[in-house]
């Protein structure tokens, strides 16, 4: 029980990171981008190449599956993305997913269509036990690396929104753009420094994941659901509600699976529609703005 807790919590922590993009621009730039999935799973390819064909180590790989795909997620903005700020929702959603299923077709043609999968260092596929008996918990080496690198992130990207410049910025940005424009704040340069930054994690949370997830092009289709959870049922207010969201998801994604392994995800729906009907709004939206 213990090993599938923490299983289920590295599994919240990994869909944490992969959907905090989501949360940040539903959340703080009102702008509905399903397309998100997309930069995962160029962060998890660009991974796979780079270690496969290039040869580097893995962890050389990981912050450039975050720069590159920052890079990408700032290009995109600047290009095609700004215009449709200001649109109704359900165009940005349209649009959005249009960018996926074009994203799937390019990496199907480039990569083809079987899954990939990495070959983790030594040093990962290591494997701790502690206790014993029905208490016994068992750590691998990779799923705790997965734990520790993403509450880092959190904490990280929470100091920067709560205590630095930009993060003030950003909140007023959002609050009020023409105020904020007027006192100086350059709202399109914070705007896509946000999208960049929401991209780049979710190419470090697909490349982190690519070998418990696996990659093939259809991952943005087949995550699109989950992102969509953690934002929906935690709420896109604070770090705070994504981050429990996931947790609770992954948790209960590990255990549905293992104890009722023929519902597959049927528990998760459940808990998703429960917690929704009790809290519409989310677990941590303020009331002010649901």
């Amino acid at each position: 029980m213990l090993t599938l807790l923490f299983d289920g919590i590295a599994y919240g922590m990994l869909l944490f990171v992969l959907a905090l993009g989501l949360a940040v621009t539903m959340g703080l730039m009102n702008f509905i981008n399903l397309a998100h999935g997309a930069f995962a799973m160029v962060g998890g390819y660009l991974l796979i190449v780079l270690m496969q064909k290039a040869g580097w180590p893995f962890l050389a790989c990981l912050p450039a599956a975050f720069v590159v795909t920052a890079l990408l997620g700032a290009l995109l903005e600047r290009t095609v993305y700004r215009p449709m700020y200001g649109k109704p929702h359900l165009d940005q959603v349209l649009f959005s997913i249009g960018l996926t299923f074009m994203a799937v077709a390019a990496v199907d043609y480039v990569m083809g269509s079987s899954q990939y999968n990495i070959q983790l260092p030594d040093w990962l596929r290591q494997r701790f036990e502690f206790g014993s008996g029905a208490w016994t918990l068992g750590m691998g080496a990779y799923r705790l690396f997965i734990v520790v690198s993403c509450v880092a992130l959190a904490l990280g990207l929470q100091a920067v929104l709560a205590r630095t410049r930009f993060g003030s910025r950003l909140r007023a940005a959002v609050d009020d753009s023409r105020v904020a424009a007027g006192l100086g704040i350059p709202v399109n340069r914070v705007f896509l420094l946000t999208f960049a930054v929401g991209s780049g994690m979710a190419g470090l949370g697909g490349a982190l994941g690519a070998d418990i997830l696996g990659m093939d092009p259809q991952f943005p289709l087949k995550m699109m659901v989950y992102f969509l959870i953690v934002c929906a049922v935690g709420g896109t207010s604070s770090i705070t509600g994504p981050l429990v969201a996931a947790l609770v998801l992954g948790i209960a994604d590990v255990f549905g699976k293992y104890y009722v392994p023929k519902l597959g995800a049927f528990i998760v729906y459940v808990l998703m529609i429960a917690i929704l009907l009790w809290r519409p709004q989310g677990l941590f939206t303020r009331e002010g703005k649901a």
